[in-house]
């Protein structure tokens, strides 16, 4: 052989023992960056691991809450907010009743008529409509009048035959979805705004009050009869169909529980004891906070991130604002720590709340064999392209650790609402059974989190739970609720025509 083959030969197999090397490195480091990747799942896995006995835990300290709130105002974790509302709908309301519900950059007005038993809620007809930036920065009565006007529009299309009969008002039940000191059933001040509202003319004014006094300018004759939170509504919606309904609970951007309690079991409550002996109670239970609660780093960062540091704790790892944002969490985590999406971090990925819970959604019910609902997830928010099968498995895997845990703690939640009530009434021979009404698209629409939900409740509660527990859907609460508080609370009770 000569020279020139001999020193080809040499050189050839040299690039081969590097090439060989690389492939080696490569694998040994794609080998590391998985088993670093899954480590770091793991970690995730057990920092929100809730058996059984920690879910109990956290059930007794929402307890303990529950009874320093029915007994004092202030400092307390929970509000346990007096509404005002111990006459829920039975059943037999009739006759038209309309709901304004104003919670954010839109309002809806709804017109309701009810049946009685035999026909229920006969038809229900609403509007929505946008409220003009410049109003919601400007002064009180300018709003409240915007409002008055639409609604007045709206009542002019009311049908012929339902107007109400000379000399009596037509009823309305306000859903104001903002912090509001309840006052009575039909009156509050407002503590402060949120989103994106800033009217200071209106803070520590009575909201029923400034509505009617725009209702009248413009000569519309109708009754505020009930100020609701969306989630009394919820209860009351129920209610007015099964009156085994306790409680209700709102599971979607953010979360909330309201129940009935016993009113002597009330001792902060100085006014006569109602008729029907009970009270509807706003818990406020988002901003439930427990060294039970299983929290990891990616939801202190995220809480110290937030625009209010140190509450709304247990809102924050159970409702749908925050989930979707806690997975973009752990993946950033994994895309710094062992280059999980390549050598570079997407930008994308560092955008907080870039990943919506929806999104978080359907990557978890993904079922292709590929994943390929995730792998375009991940391109077209997060702008990752041609992620592998396995990197899709993971991100599922967090989506599955981050959902587990909210949906188990909300069922611990209402495990100590049911807890708390006892509940031990025997009723034509049977033990009473006990109703929770859920609204909110994380319920609604998470089927998985809806799953474990419900699963979680029967572990808590053992053989009995299907005997002496339902769950059942109540949908808007804070529009059709509203309306059914209005009809509940009628000054014409009794005389209400179908």
């Amino acid at each position: 052989m000569g020279k020139v083959a001999v020193g080809t030969a040499v050189v050839c197999a040299a690039a081969a023992c590097v090439a060989a090397a690389l492939v080696v490195r490569h694998r040994t480091r794609s080998s590391g960056k998985w088993g670093r990747a899954t480590a770091i799942a793991k970690e995730l896995e057990e920092q929100c691991w809730t058996p059984i006995s920690k879910l109990r835990q956290v059930a007794d300290a929402l307890d303990v809450e529950m009874h320093a709130g029915l007994a004092s105002e202030g400092g307390c974790k929970l509000k346990m907010l007096i509404t005002y509302v111990d006459n829920l709908p039975s059943g037999d309301e009739k006759g038209l009743f309309y709901a304004l519900d104003l919670g954010g950059t839109n309002f809806r007005t709804l017109r309701v008529h009810l049946g009685g038993k035999e026909k229920g809620v006969v038809k229900i007809e609403s509007e929505e409509v946008s409220i003009p930036p410049h109003l919601m920065t400007g002064s009180s009565q300018e709003l409240f009048d915007f409002i008055a006007s639409k609604l007045a529009k709206f009542v002019s299309s009311e049908p012929e035959e339902l107007h109400p009969p000379p000399g009596r008002q037509r009823e309305l039940g306000f859903t104001f979805s903002f912090p509001v000191k309840q006052t009575s059933i039909a009156s509050g001040t407002l503590i402060k705004w949120t989103k994106g509202f800033n009217i200071e003319d209106a803070v520590g004014e009575d909201v029923v009050g400034g509505l009617t006094k725009s209702l009248e300018k413009i000569g519309l004759d109708m009754r505020v009869a009930a100020l609701v939170n969306d989630t009394v509504g919820t209860v009351a919606r129920a209610r007015f169909s099964n009156q085994d309904v306790i409680a209700g609970v709102i599971l979607g951007t953010g979360t909330n529980a309201a129940y009935v309690e016993c009113a002597h079991a009330i001792p902060k409550w100085q006014g006569l004891l109602p008729k029907s002996g009970e009270m509807v109670i706003n818990m406020e239970w988002g901003n439930f906070c427990s060294s039970h609660l299983p929290l990891t780093e990616y939801d202190q960062a995220l809480d110290a991130e937030s625009l209010n540091p140190g509450e709304q704790i247990f809102e924050k790892i159970v409702s749908g604002m925050y989930l979707g944002d806690i997975v973009r969490r752990v993946l950033l985590k994994m895309a710094e720590e062992v280059d999980f999406f390549g050598d570079t971090v997407p930008p994308k990925l560092r955008i907080p709340f870039v990943l919506r819970t929806p999104d978080m959604s359907a990557m978890h019910h993904d079922t292709s064999s590929d994943l390929k609902v995730v792998g375009n997830k991940l391109k077209d928010i997060l702008e990752i392209n041609n992620t592998s099968l396995k990197t899709r498995k993971i991100v599922v895997e967090l989506c599955d650790i981050v959902a587990t845990r909210g949906a188990r703690l909300s069922a611990a939640g209402i495990f100590s609402i049911l807890k708390k009530i006892g509940r031990d009434t025997v009723k034509d021979g049977k033990k009473q059974k006990s109703v929770v009404a859920l609204d909110g698209g994380l319920f609604e629409h998470y089927a998985k989190f809806r799953s474990s939900l419900e699963s979680t409740l029967k572990e808590l509660l053992g053989d009995e739970a299907d005997e002496t527990v339902g769950i059942e859907h109540s949908n808007d609460g804070s529009g059709i609720g509203a309306a059914l508080l209005a009809a509940s609370n009628s000054q014409y009770l009794g005389v209400q025509e179908s």
